[in-house]
């Protein structure tokens, strides 16, 4: 048996930024059930930073992370919403949401966003209008996972992978399948798609997460086409969208398909969808599929990131349903999870933002 102040179960960003910072305050050790941190959602995500997704207390977790992001994290990478005709009042709306958190959106028309974006189909039946966010950020995720993971050895605790939970005792104790057995009066359940399950070892009440799996698929640009410094495109209904990725184009169909917690692969439909997509919205041809991979998004029931103690159970902590944002939203729920952890005060700003702890605290799904 070994000891610690905090047990973290799981090593995406959010337990790694948990973990990060409440290694002030205690020795942490990180249970990975993977070989390598990130594995499932983290490691796969498109890894952009912006205000064109998720709900009020998302986009308010968003600009407060934002200042955050040291050197080698992020780098500015501009955003472009588009609509055809049957989307703008959906466009319209989404620049209300956005305009709260930023002051940088413009209205573009036809050439202007293909300008940008040179393969957008336009005019008739296709995108007629747009808004551009010249103020995203491109995230290095494995970047700001190991940064995390430096800052939790430096303090003394430890990151183990290959460390897959197989049973936990209240108290709180776990033991993993390669024969550890950890102790510590604190459990911090960040297992992502998984959270459930952990807590269903500890005869927790769960929170009823939703696993989606997402497609991506990569393609070849037009013509050998230099496209690092196209935008991030994607469609205000949110069924598409279209990023620079290492010299080609990654791009996905959104799609959210249930899917039971495990290391989700490609479907060949949601391939197709996405390599349909493509085609739709751009004049780029799919003659061939370069690369592709699909990951899990794990949503609660209001599609917000969820933080604080069981209500039954003293010293298990969840952290949980960080869905499609987990990296853009890492930086303030580690803040929130420190204050409730240590009882500090609510992270500076953020309430005030539209994330406090009505919007954000765990205790808001188990009243419903």
């Amino acid at each position: 048996m070994s000891a610690a102040d905090i047990l973290v179960v799981g090593g995406g960003v959010a337990g790694l930024s948990a973990a990060a910072a409440l290694a002030r305050h205690g020795k942490v050790v990180v249970l990975e059930a993977e070989d390598a941190l990130g594995v499932h959602s983290s490691g796969r995500s498109a890894t952009f930073s912006h205000y064109g997704i998720g709900t009020d207390p998302v986009r308010a977790l968003t600009r407060w992370s934002r200042p955050l992001f040291g050197e080698g994290i992020a780098r500015p990478a501009p955003a472009l919403f588009f609509a055809t005709e049957e989307m703008m009042s959906t466009l319209i709306a989404l620049e209300a949401d956005m305009a709260r958190f930023t002051d940088s959106l413009e209205r573009l028309g036809e050439a202007e966003m293909q300008a940008l974006f040179p393969p957008l189909r336009t005019g008739p039946g296709a995108a007629i209008a747009g808004s551009y966010y010249p103020d995203g950020l491109r995230l290095d995720s494995d970047a700001l996972l190991q940064g995390y993971a430096r800052t939790v050895r430096a303090a003394g605790g430890l990151v183990l992978t290959g460390r897959r939970i197989a049973a936990v005792e209240r108290g709180w104790t776990v033991a993993t399948d390669s024969g550890d057995r950890w102790t510590a009066p604190l459990l911090v359940n960040a297992a992502g798609a998984w959270a459930d399950r952990i807590a269903g070892m500890a005869g927790v009440r769960p929170l009823g997460l939703r696993p989606l799996r997402r497609t991506i698929v990569v393609v070849d640009p037009p013509g050998g086409a230099d496209v690092r410094a196209w935008p991030f495109v994607k469609s205000a209904v949110d069924d598409f969208y279209i990023l620079p990725e290492s010299g080609r184009l990654a791009a996905s169909p959104v799609d959210e398909v249930e899917c039971e917690p495990c290391d989700a692969r490609p479907d060949d439909y949601d391939v197709a969808l996405a390599a349909w997509k493509v085609e739709q919205y751009t004049t780029l041809p799919v003659a061939r599929i370069a690369h592709r991979w699909a990951g899990l998004r794990t949503f609660a029931a209001d599609r917000v990131p969820a933080a604080g103690f069981a209500p039954d159970a003293p010293g298990f902590f969840w952290l949980a349903g960080q869905g499609g944002y987990g990296l853009q939203t890492a930086p303030a729920m580690a803040a929130v999870t420190e204050a409730l952890v240590t009882g500090a005060a609510w992270p500076a700003g953020l309430e005030e933002l539209g994330a406090g702890p009505a919007e954000v605290g765990v205790d808001r799904l188990f009243a419903a």
